[in-house]
């Protein structure tokens, strides 16, 4: 919904998820390197643009895109024309990305260290045709129900043969692809395709078969990646390189922040939108024939979405990138490599964290889990997975050795966890592998990876440099389904699963009110009855017929639903004398009673004891005892 309201609120969650960034930045700064960098001004400015670009951005999708996609998923579904539905799915993941600018720049530097043999644009182009494959299939495991984990494993089988045979040159960039395809523009507009083509076919479920895309969009251009690399590897013959890889990051060119360096920005965000919204207006006017429903919010959503990620891009060059490469570079100098493995594990965490991608899905997950999921936990399995992964991924690169063995041994790990975790989280878990390397992991992992191959002796940018996005690709898979076990062996339950099992109690109740050893309750509002075994008491209040609503209200906001008001009649121990002539005066004192669960008895007493001084200078008793065999007694069903 578009109000202020929600964009504060994203605001706040914004910067409260680049404050982890920025704390491990200074700490390495200024603790590690020791050094005050001289744009440490435009590097503050940078991350405020950040923070505002990443909730422009997120509101954005919420007006937007995420309509946008539920609402033609769900018309594909009832229209019921499979082919429809499988060209709108290629044309959306090959569309988006073609376009990424994750993949130019990894496809750039592939073709400029692999001697001429790489060609940049067949790279890309090889690469969306996977991701609108993978689209094509995910949307096809959909329709049919199929579960989840056939299709990976099967896939994982495919990497590893691939990798069996493919040259070594092209694995670990073939491994980094699968996880640059998944965009910050396509990963929302992709999940709301799944989730809503899984919310209108019966028999779907959002939650088990909704997700699962993004997983297909990151194992299929890992092969056939790797079958293109069999080609040109076998048939290309190299030629010089074009375009050094300069490891100096002070050699390297810096983006100038002027209007019309933000411009360009802005006509790039636009260039890279642009796909997205033809394939979508495409469809729903000219094959659907139907107007888009709140047009006016839907555009705004778009706007907000270009504005936000170019604010975003924009801020991420001023705030983060030179002082990411320029520390890539000086850790590179130091001989203590666990430096380096807490520059990977801290830098993976606090960018994650940061990843609107992430951001975008986790909201979505515990939307559609009803709650079972915790968005921010689930943002912090993903980022503790990230860590690990860039942490091993930077030991891999430091210590040698090849790479398929590393992955090869996630798979493992990833394929038994599959048949452990609770099937709920086993498609968001592939999902998490896909969208924790978008616009901000990507560059700063590149740079981290390349920067360290480079200055390492012995290393090969091209074989070893390549291969720390794959890795973090890879683990938030393992961490995702641990967090699905523990909240299983916790039981926490969604909001209808707790209304269910509630709902279950009620019914069972209705049998037992003739049960004299359980309390029956009535439900107020309803004709239900509630019998449970529960300790009630009978808690008394004597006071004052003048401190009758005072104590009322202690009662009430202690907890107490219900009263019985009796007449009572109060005399002190000097009026004993005379009580016959104490009598005949009639009632001066009341007799407050309430029926009430034993845990609230202690909180009643206190509170009436407290506000009417009763053991000071006021007057009253209080007092309290176990009852049974309750019959009759009402109560809300929030009370119950």
């Amino acid at each position: 919904m578009l109000s202020i309201t929600s964009f504060v609120k994203l605001l706040k969650e914004s910067f409260r998820d680049l404050l982890p960034i920025i704390l491990v930045i200074m700490f390495f700064q200024l603790a590690i390197i020791q050094s005050v960098p001289e744009n440490w001004l435009s590097t503050a400015i940078g991350l405020a643009v950040v923070g505002v670009g990443l909730a422009v951005f997120l509101l954005g999708l919420e007006v937007g895109i995420f309509p946008v996609g539920e609402g033609l998923a769900s018309d594909f579904a009832k229209k019921g024309s499979l082919g429809w539905i499988i060209l709108f799915a290629f044309m959306i993941g090959f569309g988006t990305t073609i376009a990424e600018p994750a993949l130019v720049v990894i496809a750039d530097k592939a073709a400029a260290i692999s001697s001429g043999r790489i060609d940049a644009n067949t790279l890309r182009l090889v690469v969306a045709f996977s991701v609108g494959f993978a689209i094509v299939l995910g949307v096809y495991r959909i329709i049919k129900g199929h579960p989840i984990h056939y299709y990976i494993i099967s896939g994982y089988i495919l990497v590893v043969t691939a990798t069996a045979f493919a040259p070594k040159e092209i694995v670990g960039l073939a491994y980094d692809l699968g996880g640059v395809t998944t965009s910050t523009v396509t990963v929302p507009l992709v999940a709301a395709l799944g989730i809503g083509l899984a919310s209108t076919i019966k028999g779907r479920n959002p939650v088990l078969d909704g997700f699962g895309l993004i997983a297909f969009a990151s194992l299929t251009p890992m092969i056939f990646v790797q079958f293109y690399g069999m080609f040109v590897y076998q048939f290309v013959e190299a030629s010089e390189v074009l375009i050094p890889i300069v490891a100096d990051p002070e050699a390297q060119a810096v983006m100038h922040m002027d209007i019309s360096g933000i411009l360009y920005g802005l006509l790039g965000v636009i260039k890279d939108v642009i796909p997205i919204l033809g394939v979508i207006l495409f469809f729903q006017y000219a094959v659907l024939k139907k107007p888009i429903q709140n047009l006016k919010e839907v555009i705004i959503g778009f706007v907000l979405v270009v504005i936000g990620l170019d604010a975003f891009i924009v801020g991420l060059e001023m705030g983060l990138f030179s002082v990411g490469e320029t520390m890539a570079y000086e850790l590179t100098q130091y001989d203590n490599n666990i430096i380096i493995y807490s520059f990977g594990f801290l830098i993976g965490f606090s960018t994650t964290m940061a990843e609107p991608s992430l951001t975008a899905i986790a909201k979505k997950a515990k939307e559609i889990s009803d709650g079972k999921i915790n968005d921010f936990i689930l943002r912090l399995f993903v980022a503790l997975g990230v860590a690990i992964g860039i942490a091993l991924g930077a030991y891999r690169i430091v210590v040698g050795g090849e790479i398929v063995y590393y992955i090869m041994a996630g798979y493992m790990f990833v394929i038994v966890l599959t048949f452990i975790a609770p099937k709920y989280i086993i498609p968001i878990a592939y999902d998490s592998g896909g969208v924790t390397t978008s616009t901000v992991t990507v560059p700063l992992v590149a740079a981290l990876g390349l920067g360290l191959a480079t200055n390492i002796a012995g290393r090969d940018p091209l074989i070893d440099g390549f291969g720390l996005i794959a890795f973090a690709s890879l683990f938030p898979m393992l961490t995702v389904m641990l967090y699905g076990v523990i909240t299983e062996k916790m039981g926490i339950k969604g909001q209808h699963e707790l209304e269910e099992i509630h709902m279950n109690e009620l019914r069972h109740a209705l049998k037992d009110a003739d049960n004299m050893g359980l309390s029956t309750v009535n439900i107020h509002g309803t004709n239900k009855r509630h019998s449970y075994k529960m300790a009630f008491y009978a808690v008394h209040i004597i006071v004052p017929n003048t401190k009758k609503d005072e104590a009322l209200l202690a009662a009430k906001e202690a907890g107490a639903t219900g009263v019985t008001i009796m007449e009572a009649y109060g005399m002190g121990l000097d009026e004993m004398d005379n009580f016959y002539n104490r009598l005949e005066n009639g009632s001066t004192d009341v007799n407050l009673m309430f029926i009430v669960p034993a845990k609230k008895v202690n909180d009643i007493i206190y509170s009436v004891m407290h506000k009417l001084d009763i053991v000071g200078e006021g007057a009253g008793i209080s007092y309290s005892y176990p009852i049974s065999h309750l019959k009759g007694l009402t109560l809300k069903s929030s009370d119950l």
